[in-house]
């Protein structure tokens, strides 16, 4: 799957250019964007923000996967490009590795957000009754059902990685296993699960 890029500020490109250390696509013109198919197409909001709906429908009508970059993110736009169909949404001057991290994700058709905003998502789902929760959480060893409990309260892998005493690597291996074991793709699945 190919990485498209567009973005009406060539000072965004540029930055994006630079932190893909992968081949991309740079695309000029919006409207050559109705010719990409199954890509993932990233482009920066303001670009975008007076014809969203219809351009995103356009992309997501060619099987490709959008990232939306932001330079001022906000939770109520991502929840609304979320709804539309975005695969992922984040800051348009976020470091190169979150991008690489964020495409990658977005390739792997996982869904792609800031950690806050994950957490933020997180933390608004109203709590399942204990029961429920016990029947998914019975297929994890004892230490991934406390990381999959502080996953699902929107903690993050280092805040998880303080308070249990490990390292953040540890964490991580830890939530593929609790990811693989309860047939989800990341922790907002997840916390969808434990909360559903």
């Amino acid at each position: 799957m190919k990485t498209v890029i567009y973005s009406d500020d060539i000072n965004l490109l540029s930055y994006w250019e630079k932190a893909l250390n992968f081949e991309c696509m740079v695309v000029e013109d919006m409207e050559k964007l109705k010719d990409v198919v199954s890509s993932v197409v990233v482009v920066n909001y303001s670009a975008c923000i007076s014809t969203c709906r219809a351009f995103l429908q356009d992309l997501l009508k060619n099987n490709n996967r959008v990232f939306v970059m932001h330079r001022l993110p906000d939770i109520n736009v991502a929840k609304k490009l979320l709804k539309c169909g975005v695969k992922g949404y984040g800051n348009a001057l976020m470091r190169e590795h979150f991008i690489v991290s964020a495409i990658e994700a977005i390739k792997d058709d996982m869904v792609w957000l800031h950690p806050e905003f994950t957490s933020m998502l997180i933390m608004d789902l109203p709590s399942l009754d204990r029961e429920k929760k016990r029947v998914h959480l019975d297929k994890l060893t004892q230490r991934e059902v406390e990381v999959a409990l502080l996953l699902e309260a929107g903690q993050t892998y280092r805040n998880i990685a303080d308070e249990l005493n490990i390292s953040p690597r540890t964490v991580k291996a830890h939530a593929q296993s609790i990811y693989t074991k309860l047939n989800v793709k990341d922790r907002l699945a997840l916390a969808l699960l434990l909360n559903s």
